[in-house]
């Protein structure tokens, strides 16, 4: 099924002339959503490679813990600062708009797991590099980065050192 059209374009969103893509339209609707976790599923490694699956808060955990479910692996939500209860780490970014950081329970991810993360977009990749950079301080590896989208022109995938997966690029 082509997603496309359940990609909805919003101008001047976070802030003027940034064209956010939002993924909520593909949601409300069973069968592009349903879709999208085959699609996402076809492109992740094998079940029983990955001990855990990363989503990437917010919309990163929509899929995310889908994913994990099917992956029979782990789910694990890398948040905002401040919104996580119990002791963590965190990872300060930059991304296409300002800066930011983000925070993982420090007991989240063992020595030797296999991690796959999880987010909607993958536009400068900041995000998705501090989220590694999360799992890694705490002695994982990342197997695979997955995406709904991709922003190519943003070149987001070359900071990234695992293989990357995206369903639609813009």
């Amino acid at each position: 099924m082509n997603l496309q059209p359940y990609i909805q374009d919003i101008p001047d969103f976070p802030k003027k002339d940034i064209i956010f893509k939002d993924i909520t339209p593909l949601f409300k609707n069973q069968q592009a959503f349903q879709s999208a976790v085959e699609q996402l599923i076809a492109i992740c490694p094998e079940p029983g490679s990955i001990d855990k699956v990363i989503g990437i808060e917010s919309r990163g955990f929509i899929m995310g813990s889908i994913i994990a479910n099917r992956l029979n692996a782990g789910f694990v939500p890398v948040r905002k600062q401040g919104k996580l209860p119990a002791e963590v780490i965190s990872q300060k970014y930059d991304l296409e708009y300002g800066s930011a950081i983000l925070e993982i329970h420090k007991d989240a991810i063992q020595e030797g797991e296999r991690v796959l993360i999880h987010d909607d977009v993958l536009a400068t990749g900041g995000t998705a590099k501090a989220t590694q950079a999360l799992i890694e301080k705490l002695g994982g590896t990342v197997v695979q980065f997955n995406f709904l989208i991709e922003l190519v022109f943003l070149k987001g995938r070359e900071g990234l050192n695992a293989p990357v997966g995206t369903l639609l690029t813009y």
